[in-house]
């Protein structure tokens, strides 16, 4: 068995293991005083893991960025893969969001949920983001780099590294120093990777286990039909990326998917997209994308490909409506798609991002933000789900930009 195989079963065993701790710490002790406290007590091993790889993710995408755009060597080569890389992550944000309309629409999860509706003044605790046009632009460039890299504002940071790139490009012999550090330090940074990877295991053990003493086995059967629905839909459009990308890159495709189910697994568990970031870049390294591309389009998808994400806030802002008996026409959900689709744009990084998304749209429609009260229990189960897949979305558009640039290799 290779080491990736048996990280991978490690994960799952540890997932099954946290599942049965944290039922049976629920049924043993079943106050709510001691729930909390062994839920917060044993998540600190969850808190540590996250707190290593984001440790690990702002070096390890200026080092590789900057060495993959000198590498690239112009501004022409650089524009071509990030125009590429754009329309295909508007391609897939549209059929994200559109595929979550029409399943929402054909299963109306609200009309048959059968819950008491929180009261429509209550406060959801989700604060909405404004979105204005001035403060997502200023919010892409960094004031400075060390606050990018602190905030791990992945954007800000590939803004500031293909400058530098272009520049260590430009510069030639001089800048080949830096470039030459540069990719020292990524390759520090991936060792590294494999170190904070074998806390994963423990990290993924304490989640579930905090998560099902909380929430109980229980919370499954009362939104099964909701979770149900939606994970059909995920399910959906991974086929439908697989699809795409089979017909790009033939029978690969199921390399390509044995290759990141480490990462896949772990985000999933952990309900962290960052947690597989590193892994997923180095599973992709190995499939056959060049450094160049993968440290280029990955970091860039994590801002703006987030498949998994965009389909729950389509999903759940409609099921919301659907909830309070709210009728939206046809062109109003088709607006709210669109508003969805760029406001997601100017959040990454920030905390349930998903969810502040979804608060400051209901308001847009005059739909009580209390609604978000009806999926605040389950969102972690939701979002292990969306987490998947948005590892998935972001795979499968470097793996489909390198084909288009003609350097993947076999």
């Amino acid at each position: 068995m290779t080491k990736s195989n048996k990280l991978t079963l490690w994960i799952f065993i540890a997932m099954v293991l946290g599942i049965g701790l944290g039922a049976w710490y629920r049924s043993a002790y079943p106050d709510e005083a001691s729930l909390k406290a062994f839920g917060e007590n044993i998540s600190i091993l969850t808190d540590i893991f996250l707190r290593l790889v984001k440790m690990i993710i702002a070096p390890l995408v200026l080092s590789t960025l900057i060495v993959g755009v000198a590498k690239l060597g112009d501004l022409k080569s650089v524009g071509r893969i990030g125009g590429r890389a754009l329309l295909w992550f508007i391609s897939a944000s549209l059929m994200s969001l559109l595929l979550g309309m029409f399943l929402v629409n054909l299963f109306e999860p609200g009309v048959s949920l059968g819950l008491p509706l929180p009261d429509a003044t209550a406060s959801s605790g989700v604060e909405g983001v404004e979105f204005t046009l001035r403060n997502f632009i200023t919010h892409v460039f960094p004031k400075s780099i060390v606050e990018a890299m602190a905030n791990n504002e992945i954007l800000q940071i590939v803004i500031f590294a293909l400058m530098v790139g272009v520049a260590c490009a430009a510069l030639g012999e001089k800048g080949a120093p830096i470039v030459n550090a540069m990719d020292s330090l990524g390759h520090v940074m991936l060792k590294v990777t494999g170190m904070v990877m074998n806390v994963a295991p423990f990290a993924v053990f304490a989640a579930m286990a905090a998560v099902i003493s909380q929430k109980g086995l229980s919370i499954l059967g009362t939104y099964g039909k909701f979770i149900g629905q939606f994970y059909f839909g995920l399910l959906l459009l991974w086929c439908l990326l697989m699809l795409v990308c089979y017909l790009i890159i033939g029978r690969r495709t199921g390399t390509l998917i044995s290759r990141i189910k480490d990462p896949l697994l772990l985000a999933f568990s952990t309900a962290s997209s960052e947690a597989a970031f590193p892994r997923t870049m180095e599973q992709l390294e190995r499939f056959g994308c060049p450094n160049r591309i993968v440290s280029f389009i990955l970091p860039l998808g994590y801002s703006f490909n987030l498949d998994g994400s965009m389909m729950y806030m389509t999903f759940a802002s409609l099921f919301i409506a659907q909830a309070y008996g709210i009728d939206l026409s046809a062109s109003q959900q088709i607006t709210m798609l669109l508003v969805l689709m760029v406001t997601s744009k100017g959040i990454a990084g920030v905390p349930r991002a998903s969810l502040v998304v979804i608060a400051g749209t209901l308001a847009m429609f005059n739909i009580p933000e209390a609604g978000l009260l009806l999926l605040l229990g389950v969102d972690h189960l939701l979002d292990m789900g969306r987490s998947a897949t948005n590892v998935v979305g972001n795979a499968v558009a470097t793996v489909v930009v390198s084909k288009w640039e003609g350097m993947l290799e076999k």
